[in-house]
């Protein structure tokens, strides 16, 4: 155990939180949420609001943070940013100037999500892409129109027949295949990498909207050895510290690679271990140390985990004072009211293969959400 305490900030902290905690670690959190079980992992914790599209307004944030830091038992090893700020680089810089970043800088964060400079990146490199480009096609059949920095397949439409002039998007080809992430913890001296298979959960106005994640995916070993050099190529170029996301589309074993997240994702649900190994990792990957060999040693993950986002598409929701289930996560607070469409809760499920889990955990969604909005009716019935 560290007793060192860590600065957490993302749009949903509590997976970060709960690895740093695991870790040894007292988080001090700030996110948009402040779940139940967010609030139970922090040290202390903010509350603060921000869009989707352009992430949290810097004076509030800093503000936040520094109010954490003024109230910690110990100075705090450095901040780390998860979902969020892949909008807003210059976010970052500024946080930077006060905070120790964990994890990768505002230039490289710019880079990787600048679709001009990513995806020459990746032609310099030899990394096959779909077709991407900046101006809209004439023909807007079989084209994809995503915004940049944008996360959680919120981000991605349908190209309109006249899409709106808009520096913020871009425009990519429409490809067929599976969905493989790889989640790689990648500095100076190593780099590791773990696969994942990675589902939507759509609505007709948001096609691609993220659904769930399960790992550890059993890959074919040319592929395996293809996706992991290509994510070390794109990681050396780009610089990349810690934990990243690589998403690829897979058909007939040829891969595309569609963006790096360089942050730590989803997946952390469902690749970390008892012992919060990975937010180990990131922080000796930001020190430049030597992740996978701690990973080698240390990094005791399940044999098969999923993890799912139950969202509230059965109508905003006044949340009930219910015993939440053990492999639920994310739990908003009693009485707080959750927009419809917004997301809900996690849930959790391990066992001993990708299709044992994530079949558990669309069982699991359904049962939370039954329980939810039966007991939120109940409740309303009463009254």
């Amino acid at each position: 155990m560290t007793g060192e305490t860590v600065l957490i900030a993302a749009f949903s902290a509590r997976a970060l939180a709960a690895s740093a905690r695991r870790a040894g670690y007292n988080p001090l959190v700030v996110d948009c949420f402040g779940d139940d079980d967010t609030i139970a992992l922090a040290h202390a914790a903010r509350c603060l609001p921000a869009r989707v599209q352009v992430g949290f307004t810097a004076r509030p944030l800093i503000a936040a943070l520094e109010s954490l830091v003024a109230d910690a038992p110990s100075p705090p090893i450095g901040l780390v940013l998860g979902a969020g700020f892949e909008c807003n680089p210059r976010l970052v810089a500024k946080l930077a100037d006060r905070f120790r970043l964990i994890g990768n800088d505002a230039e490289t964060i710019r880079r990787t999500k600048d679709p001009r400079q990513f995806f020459q990146v990746l032609d310099d490199l030899g990394v096959p892409h779909p077709e991407t480009r900046l101006d809209a096609p004439e023909q807007s059949e079989g084209w994809l129109m995503k915004r940049i920095g944008g996360s959680g397949g919120l981000h991605i439409h349908n190209c309109p027949t006249t899409p709106r002039p808009d520096p913020r998007r871009y425009f990519q080809r429409c490809a067929a295949g599976d969905s493989i992430s790889l989640m790689g913890l990648v500095s100076e001296q190593s780099a590791a990498f773990a696969a994942s298979r990675q589902w939507t959960n759509p609505l007709p106005r948001r096609p691609f909207r993220y659904g769930g994640a399960s790992g550890s995916l059993p890959l074919d070993e040319d592929l395996e050895a293809r996706l992991i050099e290509m994510s070390l190529a794109v990681s050396e170029a780009l610089s990349l510290r810690g934990i990243v996301s690589f998403d690829y589309l897979v058909q007939d074993g040829e891969p595309l690679l569609l963006e790096v997240n360089p942050r730590p994702g989803a997946t952390l649900d469902v690749f970390d271990d008892a012992s919060g190994t990975l937010f180990k990792a990131h922080v000796e990957a930001s020190r430049g140390g030597d992740p996978a060999s701690l990973l080698a040693s240390d990094w005791h993950p399940p044999v098969a985990r999923a993890a799912a986002f139950l969202y509230a598409d059965r109508g905003a929701l006044s949340v009930p004072a219910i015993q939440w289930p053990d492999w639920a996560a994310d739990r908003p607070r009693a009485a707080s009211t959750i927009g419809a469409g917004q997301p809900l809760a996690t849930v959790i499920a391990e066992g001993l293969s990708v299709d044992e889990v994530q079949a558990a955990c669309v069982q699991r969604l359904g049962a939370l959400e039954i329980l939810l909005y039966d007991h939120s009716n109940e409740k309303g019935a009463l009254q």
